[in-house]
């Protein structure tokens, strides 16, 4: 048996957790991959929040120190040449490489190459990674947690320098293999190269903002498009104990007979299922706050909710400082996202908020 089907070989007791999470992760991968051909445009607005979001929690997870908000207003008006922070530089550099996963994921295989490209990209603005960027370590190096405080732990010793061009070699062929294979189920094959790609830790620096890159762009490349709207870094980031203790659990036996990763690939598919519900109740939330409309057409809903059926004609009455054109624009704005429906034909048509089925 090969080292990694090795590892990957769990005793009956998690292979039943694991057929029931991925069962349930692929339930809602059809579910969502439907609604997302839709495109409503509050899909773009998810997708924004759940952007912020990442980058947000994977640099902070690293040390970084922004919240939020504070990333929202950078790149609002982000100038490249006022990157003055390291946290700055980091958080645009997450910004701009997640950008290019969610454009160009069809086009960027699983390669040292474009590993490398991405590993560029990541520290293409941090001043204090320029010697090393794109390049394999030359040093060797720990997984550390960072913890409030300033208190940092060692998690794991790293794959020597002189073996890491070897371990990656290995570890992308043998993934692509079973990725065209197909006997093995794509989320344990993306959760064995996610705990692999740490326990190399090819990088001098970048390596943990790195694998959560990769995780986003080996599920968009297998289909779980669902991962762009909702933030797998923000729910890493509050359960990191967890997280690290998971990565741990197979790391304490590692390059000997007995290293298995159940511990890792149940956390990872149990934070990915409880991505799904999180997503399921945003998207909810979204559509009945209609967080995707302007000021006028939240107004114009909420007088059709309480005065509803309307015709155009009654809602002009009742805005009348609206030229009658864009009226009749929102109104077929509101139709087309499903939040109204009209009844009749002609100018008889009146308009009723739409029930959910």
């Amino acid at each position: 048996m090969d080292k990694y089907l090795n590892k990957i070989n769990f005793d009956f007791q998690t292979n039943q957790k694991i057929l029931n999470l991925i069962s349930k992760i692929d339930l809602y991968k059809g579910k969502w991959n439907i609604i997302e051909k839709q495109e409503n445009i509050y899909l773009k607005e998810l997708r924004k929040i759940a952007t912020i979001e990442s980058i947000g929690s994977s640099t902070r997870i690293e040390g970084g120190t922004l919240t939020d908000k504070e990333i929202q207003e950078l790149l609002n008006d982000v100038k490249i040449t006022k990157l003055k922070s390291r946290d700055e530089q980091e958080v645009v550099g997450y910004y701009d490489t997640l950008e290019i996963i969610y454009e160009n994921y069809d086009n960027i295989r699983l390669s040292e190459n474009y590993i490398k490209q991405l590993h560029q990209f990541l520290l293409k603005y941090s001043d204090k990674d320029t010697r090393h960027r794109g390049k394999y370590k030359s040093l060797s190096n720990k997984v550390v947690a960072n913890y409030p405080g300033g208190i940092q732990k060692v998690i794991f010793n790293t794959t020597d320098v002189h073996l890491v061009q070897n371990e990656m070699n290995d570890l992308i062929n043998w993934t692509n293999e079973q990725f065209e294979k197909g006997e093995i189920h794509p989320l344990i094959i993306i959760a064995n190269f996610i705990y692999e790609f740490l326990s190399i830790h090819p990088f001098q620096d970048g390596n943990g903002r790195l694998s959560r890159l990769l995780t986003t762009l080996l599920l968009l490349q297998n289909d779980y498009m669902f991962i762009q709207y909702v933030s797998f870094e923000n729910l890493i980031e509050k359960t990191k104990k967890e997280y690290y203790q998971a990565l741990m659990e197979g790391q304490k036996n590692r390059n000997k007979d007995n290293e298995n990763i159940s511990k890792w690939t149940l956390y990872f598919l149990d934070k990915l299922n409880i991505l799904t519900q999180r997503l399921d109740a945003k998207y909810d939330i979204f559509k009945s706050k209609g967080g995707y409309l302007n000021e006028r057409q939240k107004q114009i809903k909420d007088y059709l909710t309480k005065n509803q059926p309307l015709k155009i004609s009654d809602i002009a009455k009742k805005f009348k400082n609206v030229n009658i054109n864009t009226i009749k624009k929102d109104i077929q704005y509101l139709k087309k996202e499903h939040i109204i429906q009209s009844v009749g034909k002609g100018k008889g048509t009146v308009y009723l908020i739409k029930k959910e089925k």
